[in-house]
This record gives structure tokens, sequence and C-alpha cells, in this order.
């Protein structure tokens, strides 16, 4: 849906609700089927009150990991962990604040988490913003990709040894087919010379790509770490 959104946006195509229907049928992927599980296993997922990240949340909660529910807002996060706390009765679900939009905030949070947790085998960024009005991050990042890229980076980097440390382990990035859109604007990285909400999204979208690429070839060989980019 976020793919079709943006290029509506970005291209101002007008599309049938049929044929909309049709493509995220296309694009909406097949089901997981594995069955294994993950008992022992401390996995951060950001954005996981609503949406995808929620999801998967519930399902790795009910394989049995220790999951932690990174979210802006507190309450929203409280809920949807006490959700899956009573359906899936795994109690290891807890919520940290982790707001991606301040560099500040996600310091505070890496520094907290690597204080009480020892291991973290599992992260996925996944939480996003799409189509805001042109707008800035805490320390004046174009807010797409300040919160859906910048954001994650400075995450990811910050418990990359923790990651090395609990091997195997896995990074999952969460971006879109909305990528084919973007563009990387050296020139104008943060839209202060010409903004186009739809392909401000689609350009954050190309920038967790080409992250990811280049993690995934910095961890290749290093002892089962792996870096994936999913598109939803």
């Amino acid at each position: 849906a976020a793919m079709l959104t943006c290029w509506g946006a970005a291209l101002g195509a007008a599309v049938s609700v049929p044929v909309l229907l049709l493509v995220a049928a296309y694009v909406a992927g097949g089901r997981c089927k594995s069955a294994a599980r993950l008992e022992g296993k401390v996995a951060i997922i950001t954005g996981a009150n609503t949406g995808i990240g929620k999801e998967t949340a519930r399902d790795l909660a009910r394989r049995g990991a220790r999951v932690i529910v990174a979210c802006r807002d507190i309450a929203k996060a409280e809920a949807a962990a006490s959700e899956i706390r009573a359906e899936t009765g795994n109690q290891q679900v807890t919520v940290r604040k982790l707001d991606l939009a301040d560099t500040k905030s996600i310091r505070e949070f890496a520094e907290k988490f690597l204080a009480e947790e020892k291991e973290l085998h599992i992260l996925i960024n996944n939480a996003g913003v799409m189509l805001c009005p042109y707008s800035k991050t805490a320390d004046g990042f174009e807010m797409h990709l300040g919160v859906n890229h910048l954001g994650h980076f400075l995450l990811t980097f910050l418990l990359l040894e923790r990651l090395k440390q609990s091997a195997p382990a896995r990074i999952v990035n969460v971006s879109s087919l909305a990528h084919h859109a973007g563009r990387i604007r050296f020139h104008d990285l943060h839209g202060e010379k010409s903004y186009n909400r739809g392909l401000a999204y689609c350009h954050s979208k190309l920038a967790n790509v080409l992250f990811t690429r280049e993690l995934a070839r910095r961890l290749q060989g290093k002892s089962q770490r792996r870096a994936e980019c999913f598109s939803a």
C-alpha cells in the first residue's frame, strides 16, 4: 500500500480501485511457513505499535522471542504490547521509547538497551514516515530521509557490536518497491531547493536499499551476521 500511494503522489497517476487491488495482491507476497522457535533470542522492532511492525512483533512473540517494541508514542506501544502478550502468552514483550527524528533519543535508547541487555539477535528497522508535508527532524534533516534512513542508520551503528557479539544475528531493513522511483539527490539532499513529498519518500526507501547492500557487503562472512532488505 505504501508503494502504491507513493507512486500515485509522485507521478500523479489516476488508477482505478480494481487495478489498485490487483496490483496490491500481486506485490503482497507469500506467507512465512517456517515453524522455527526463538526462545532465548532478543529482538528489537522499531515502529511495532501498528502495521507490519506490530504483526512482526506478534509473530516473533508467538515463537518465544524476547521482543522490544521501540516506538515514539509510548501509549500506543504499550497498548500493542499488552495485546500481543495477552494473545501469545509471551510476557517478554516490552516497550522502549525511541524517536527516530531525534538523534538524542536514538542514542539514549541504544545506551539503555546496551546497559540492560547482553545479547541482540534480531534488529528490524521497520518504523517510518510517509508523505509528510515539508518538515525537518530535531537535527535538521528532511523528515523522510531523517527518520526512514538516517535514524535507522545511527541505531544500527550503535547496536552493531552487540549484534556481532550475539552472532548468528540478523538486521532487517524494511523498504518499499517505491525505491525504484528514488534518487539520491546530493545537490539537495534535504529538499531545501525543491520538495515533493511522494518523491521524498521514494528517495528515503532507495537509501534503505543502498544502506542494506553496503552493510551486507561489509558483514559478509562475519560469523553468520546478515543484513537483509524487505520491501513492504
